[in-house]
């Protein structure tokens, strides 16, 4: 399967009849921590992002903010400090022996998960102490194996954010609102997606409806309350749709490294 060359296609959301929503290069459906990660990674190559979320801007970040911060590293400096020995080999076989890559369309899958599994054994632990995050040094075994090399991590490899989930959020929201603030990202928030847009096998957009705004309710939304799923507009109208366009053919650098949801 030749996966299909999107380098030189642009978002084009005109039909959610919102000003700024034209000539974007990547749509990012969630604002949760996956959803940041992408998004400022994207934008600090140069890409101009919309992040579509059907919260308000008071939920950023999503179900990370309540998690404990745990994260999935290998080999690290406070493994070996506690005397637990990991290496990329040993976290690759009891990531195979759990998720049981067995089926066709566990392409992909697969590859994600090698490409998650060398970041984790790699690059991660520094590239997220350079942004400001510290660890706890003790080492959690979450999801801890049987003990036969089936399923589970055979080694502990829970490692705890300071600050829990907060701690893992701020570098990320620090991010994001630089580059909301530069005009390389682009929040919409009560923008509910509700399906995907193909054509010719190939994702070209998205297709929802915007919600009613927090500030018309009676009850401002917080993290701890339950939003409203009402459309702005009652009956419903046709879904509003996010559509691909080419534009200039313009070669561009690839995004080769893989999303970075990090929250365990």
């Amino acid at each position: 399967m030749t996966k299909p060359d999107v380098r030189n296609r642009q978002l084009h959301a005109k039909n959610f009849s919102l000003p700024g929503m034209d000539d974007f290069d990547i749509a990012v459906v969630g604002a949760g921590l996956a959803g940041l990660v992408a998004a400022c990674e994207a934008a600090d190559r140069g890409r101009r992002v919309v992040v579509l979320e059907q919260e308000g801007r008071q939920s950023l970040g999503g179900q990370a903010f309540w998690s404990l911060g745990g994260l999935f590293l290998v080999d690290t400096p406070e493994q070996r400090r506690l005397g637990i020995r990991d290496d990329h080999a040993l976290a690759w076989a009891d990531w195979q022996a759990t998720a049981g890559f067995d089926r066709p369309e566990d392409h992909w899958p697969r590859r994600w998960a090698e490409a998650y599994v060398a970041f984790a054994a790699a690059e991660k632990r520094n590239w997220l102490r350079q942004m400001g995050l510290k660890l706890f040094p003790i080492v959690g075994w979450a999801e801890r194996g049987n003990g036969d090399g089936t399923q589970g991590n055979s080694v502990p490899r829970f490692h705890i954010t300071w600050g829990t989930g907060p701690g893992v959020l701020e570098p990320f929201l620090s991010r994001a609102a630089a580059h909301e603030a530069s005009g390389r990202i682009a929040f919409r928030f009560r923008h509910r997606v509700d399906a995907l847009v193909l054509a010719d096998g190939v994702i070209t957009g998205v297709s929802g409806a915007v919600l009613t705004d927090s500030a018309s309710a009676a009850t401002a939304w917080s993290r701890v309350r339950r939003s409203s799923r009402a459309a702005v507009t009652a009956p419903p109208i046709e879904p509003s749709t996010a559509v691909a366009r080419k534009c200039r053919r313009k070669r561009s650098s690839t995004i080769t490294r893989p999303t970075r949801a990090i929250a365990s």
